[in-house]
């Protein structure tokens, strides 16, 4: 079981399989068209109170990816949700942030072993 990871930016690719937007709120200037999006769980996102302190501050990365790690196991149904995704194929979780290596994404992708 693989989850890719890429901006929703770039182009859709047929080896994405299905593409999940991980973002809480909807890329700016993207149509629905434009991102392919199959499925959007804006729940597993980060919440709102967690995405403003982190605010792409590299120097928070550690600390953030504990509390985004606290989160998610406290949100099972989102987790599940994924799982499902997950035994259909491959999937690509997507997001909007220009920071490609300290995004929910990475460290959705990094801790797979919660969605086996």
């Amino acid at each position: 079981m693989k989850i890719r990871i890429k901006r929703v930016y770039e182009p859709p690719d047929k080896h994405d399989g299905r593409r999940i937007l991980v973002d809480r709120l909807w890329p700016r200037g993207l149509t629905k068209e434009k991102a392919s999006v199959d499925l959007w769980l804006k729940d597993i996102a980060p919440s709102t109170e967690l995405r403003k302190w982190f605010g792409h501050d590299q120097g928070r990365w550690e600390q953030f990816k504990e509390r985004y790690l606290a989160e998610l196991r406290g949100n099972s149904e989102q987790i599940q949700l994924l799982k499902q995704e997950l035994n259909k194929g491959i999937v690509t979780l997507v997001y909007g942030s220009r920071d490609e290596e300290h995004n929910q994404a990475v460290v959705i992708q990094e801790n797979s072993g919660l969605f086996h």
